[in-house]
């Protein structure tokens, strides 16, 4: 069979279907390729290129007449009116929003694969198309960000002056949102987000970012791993807390989407709150915007000079890595529905993954798909009865008692032998032993406080302070006093362990940040 790879008839559109590394991985599967002659140009992929991964460079009649056809928007009439008759077309369909264009595909009567209504399962993540597409827009919003933010992400201190890391406020923690937490974080700004699913909270902490806590404006933990519609209630504190936010931060970036339609989140009233010079990038513009003052596909400034950027093509801004990634579920696509590995698609409706998204076959129009059922939520784990409980808190209890019983024991047994040695020792050691006491009280407060970011300096100065020590050491080995020479001997090792180990641990780090380390 014949895999055909058009160019995307978009206005703009800069993204190519197949790429020269997933075209040599179609045809490892036994398919014949064909690439539109330029379909890659925008991309940075050439024909060269494609034919020497094992493709034919050929004409839009060549590609519209294969029997697989996989592009990445959906075909205009005029395209599907070029497919032939028992074809598979593979691509975004939005179906749900494109009843027209699911008659289309029926009256024609192809195969329709949309890969935007892959399951969200876990053995169809490799295919998921839309995690792909909202990763490189996350990610590429900090870089629109960036380049319209007057000031630096990360904070600096020079010998001018200092400057404050920037704030970056996410809205809605999905594939999209984590996205730009990373992408703001590894940049050093001060990233805060908040989505209505408690359950990703976790999420938002391990990327380094501050999970905004509005306990009573969040949802219960969703079924499905999607966000729902709020309730007024919750629309109402959601607001509350938007405002505070988007007025301490630099940067909001909104990514909340409810099975494609966008919420407004941030009013025109927020946005007037904002500073002059503060940004908004709202990725969910394609959907309506999440902002009132977006408009799709423009970058518009507002009368208090906050810029709102509603692109709708920011994917397509990163050609080459998104083609590449969006090529890649395709050949997991193809490799589902090529088990024999012989070039031969095979299409099983028994399969929850291909039944979902399967919108036309064999002259019929199979969508919406039945319902796959997927829990978000973790499985409940039977707790103790509440006897259980109470035996298990007098057991902690009592273990706890006793510890500290045992610890005041210690503790006054220290003390008896500790006024013993005093009473007896001689008034020299009266002295030295209080500067020791103290230098200990004051040498654990000390280094306690100390900021971990710290920990290398102060290494520097306890192998100053054991140079000190070893000087002294060396000085009273010898002594006619058997047990000076023995403690001075032990002064000097320990000393010397400390002077040593402290300048190789030194050297070690000094070295990680040398480039030709």
């Amino acid at each position: 069979m014949r895999i055909g790879i058009p160019t995307e008839s978009r206005a703009g559109e800069r993204l190519v279907a197949a790429t020269p590394k997933t075209v040599a991985q179609l045809v490892g599967l036994g398919y014949e390729v064909v690439v539109q002659r330029g379909a890659g140009d925008a991309a940075t992929f050439r024909a060269e290129t494609y034919e020497a991964a094992g493709a034919t460079v050929g004409d839009a009649a060549d590609v519209w007449s294969s029997d697989v056809v996989a592009k990445v928007n959906p075909p205009t009439e005029a395209e599907v009116a070029s497919l032939s008759p028992g074809a598979t077309l593979v691509a975004m369909l939005a179906p749900a929003a494109a009843p027209a264009l699911v008659e289309s595909l029926h009256a024609q009567g192809v195969t329709a694969l949309a890969l935007d209504a892959v399951p969200r399962i876990s053995r169809a993540q490799a295919l998921d198309v839309l995690s792909t597409m909202s990763n490189v827009a996350g990610y590429r919003a900090v870089v629109e960000a960036a380049e319209v933010f007057g000031g630096m992400f990360t904070g600096q201190v020079t010998a001018a002056g200092k400057t404050p890391p920037a704030r970056v406020f996410v809205i809605g923690a999905g594939v999209a949102g984590l996205a730009a937490i990373g992408a703001a974080g590894s940049m050093g700004a001060r990233v805060r987000a908040f989505d209505v699913r408690p359950e990703v909270g976790e999420q938002i902490e391990s990327m380094g970012a501050t999970f905004v806590q509005a306990e009573a404006a969040q949802q219960a933990v969703s079924s499905d791993g999607y966000a729902s519609a709020l309730t007024q209630e919750q629309e109402l504190l959601t607001a509350q807390m938007y405002t505070a936010e988007t007025a301490d931060a630099d940067i909001v970036i909104t990514t909340a989407l409810v099975r494609g339609q966008a919420p407004t989140t941030i009013t025109a009233a927020m946005v007037a709150g904002m500073r002059p010079g503060s940004v908004i990038i709202d990725l969910a513009a394609s959907g309506g915007g999440n902002c009132e003052v977006t408009v799709p596909g423009q970058a518009v400034v507002t009368e208090n000079g906050v810029t709102v950027v509603g692109y709708t093509d920011l994917t397509s801004r990163m050609p080459q890595h998104t083609s590449q990634l969006f090529g890649t579920n395709i050949v997991h696509l193809v490799q589902l529905l090529t088990p024999g590995k012989d070039g031969q698609l095979v299409l099983d409706l028994d399969d929850p993954v291909q039944r979902g998204m399967a919108v036309t076959h064999d002259g019929e129009v199979l969508w919406p798909p039945p319902p796959v059922q997927v829990s978000a939520a973790p499985a409940a784990v039977a707790g103790p009865t509440p006897e259980e409980r109470a035996q298990a808190e007098a057991a902690a209890l009592e273990d706890k008692a006793r510890r500290r019983q045992r610890r005041s024991v210690v503790l006054a047994l220290l003390a008896v032998v500790v006024l013993l040695g005093i009473s007896f020792a001689p008034a020299a050691f009266l002295g030295h032993f209080s500067v020791f006491v103290l230098a200990v009280i004051v040498g654990y407060y000390v280094i306690s406080n100390v900021s971990h970011s710290l920990h290398t300096p102060l290494m520097a100065q306890t192998n100053a302070i054991s140079g000190i020590i070893l000087v002294g050491a060396l000085l009273q080995i010898g002594d006619d006093s058997w047990l000076v020479t023995v403690l001075a001997v032990v002064a000097a090792a320990v000393a010397s362990i400390n002077v040593f180990g402290g300048f190789l641990v030194a050297n070690r780090m000094i070295r990680m940040f040398r480039k030709d380390a």
